[in-house]
């Protein structure tokens, strides 16, 4: 069944910005939009109106519609959530990730060690994404996951890596990651695993918070 006129024009913005096509602030004319799909401009207002509530666009009257600028209000709050949601996707994933999906973890990780000689902080963050993607995507929940995607996708539009902002974390970050792998390897308590992903990714938010002079996250 072929997508509706909407969920075309979703997908279409929703591709562009996350992957960088269209920058904050870039603003989305409708009536353009519109033409490259062949449509009127409803389907496409009503796509960007999903897109608005994911907080990937604003609105702003006398404007319209632009594509969501980072800052570090909105970096604070996706962190803190995701460190909550995707703690309980990892940890609920966890019994379902088998052995290849582990080696390919830490293929992914020993990558991310090997770039830390020569750091390419755009590249890094890619296969961070990717690591992290193994982790949680058997989550039999998918409420969850479609949480924890919409906190990565709100990371994607900010696009610039927090790893330019503290390479130093980069270096812990893969150690952390093998011991995220050596939990789920053991079988550990799910409790365990929780607090261990939680834990990682609140110490990258206040790794981030201490460089722009913020107080650290309470989680």
């Amino acid at each position: 069944m072929a997508p509706s006129k909407s969920e075309s024009a979703y997908r279409l913005l929703h591709e562009r910005i996350t992957e960088g096509t269209f920058s904050p602030g870039y603003r989305l004319v409708l009536g353009t939009i519109a033409a490259e799909l062949g449509c009127s401009v409803v389907p496409v207002r009503e796509a960007i109106r999903r897109l608005e509530a994911e907080g990937l666009v604003t609105f702003e009257r006398n404007v319209g519609a632009t594509v969501a600028a980072a800052d570090t209000t909105l970096y604070l709050h996706t962190m803190q959530t995701l460190a909550i949601i995707e703690g309980a996707a990892t940890a609920l994933s966890a019994p379902f990730i088998d052995e290849n999906q582990l080696a390919a973890a830490r293929a992914i990780n020993q990558a991310m060690s090997d770039l830390l000689v020569d750091f390419n902080a755009p590249r890094f963050t890619q296969l961070n994404n990717e690591f992290h993607q193994v982790l949680y995507r058997n989550c039999p929940n998918p409420h969850i996951l479609e949480l924890v995607h919409r906190g990565w996708d709100r990371l994607a539009v900010m696009r610039s890596s927090s790893f330019t902002h503290i390479p130093g974390r980069a270096r812990e970050s893969v150690k952390e990651h093998a011991g995220l792998l050596d939990l789920i390897e053991a079988k550990a308590p799910a409790a365990q695993i929780e607090q261990a992903a939680r834990a990682h990714r609140t110490t990258t938010l206040n790794a981030y918070l201490a460089a722009a002079s913020l107080p650290a996250s309470p989680l």
